[in-house]
């Protein structure tokens, strides 16, 4: 099977009349447990014109033993990178949705640049940023944008590692739940878990936890 390569094409053509790019990508949307990530990236030309790290893929496409070193080199590939949370008691309290875009607004933040002439591209079809507050630039939203956009790939990775180590570090707190195998996800073994121990601080409360589907 061929795995899709993210290029720079749309960043470049952004760049013609934008002095950055951001891209943001969500990791922990579908999790039981633990927080939503999103995860920020910036571009300017100088970045655009220079090779791409090695292996830069979705993060869902990058075997997990070479995550952490692929998010390495895209975070020193950009000219900056953050990641925003949204705890799963934000989940709770105002639902999946402003969540994300809590946890992007906060992402953004941390990258410390000026974007105010900036685009921001952002994975999906929804603007969940806008949603939760003024934007600090321009949104636009790219289906597929973490396979096929580098930037947003390069958010999708340095998120994807940041969460999961979070989930590690989580793991330690509550092994029962097994989230140093499935990072809060709904595998067997978490619902099970769930079904014995109840639930965890860190699980979300407000979702149907007893009845969701497993999702790998």
């Amino acid at each position: 099977m061929t795995v899709a390569v993210p290029t720079l094409g749309l960043e470049r053509r952004l760049l013609r009349e934008h002095p950055l790019v951001v891209a943001c990508d969500e990791v922990g949307r579908g999790a039981l447990a633990g927080p939503v990530a999103v995860g920020a990236a910036a571009v300017g030309v100088r970045h655009a014109r220079r090779r791409m790290p090695d292996g830069l893929r979705d993060s869902k496409l990058i075997p997990e033993s070479r995550r952490a070193a692929v998010a390495e080199r895209a975070a020193a590939w950009v000219e900056a990178s953050a990641v925003g949370w949204a705890s799963s008691q934000e989940v709770d309290e105002v639902g999946i949705i402003r969540a994300l875009g809590i946890a992007a607004h906060r992402a953004i933040a941390g990258l410390g640049l000026d974007l105010a002439d900036a685009v921001l591209i952002l994975d999906g079809n929804h603007d969940y940023i806008s949603l939760a507050g003024p934007a600090p630039c321009a949104v636009t939203t790219v289906v597929k944008a973490d396979r096929d956009c580098a930037s947003a790939a390069a958010a999708s990775v340095v998120a994807k590692v940041a969460r999961d180590g979070h989930m590690v570090a989580l793991h330690e707190t509550a092994p029962a739940y097994g989230w140093l195998r499935n990072k809060g996800y709904a595998s067997l073994e978490h619902r099970a878990a769930i079904r014995e121990h109840g639930l965890s601080v860190h699980h979300r409360t407000s979702w149907a936890i007893s009845d969701a589907p497993t999702l790998f």
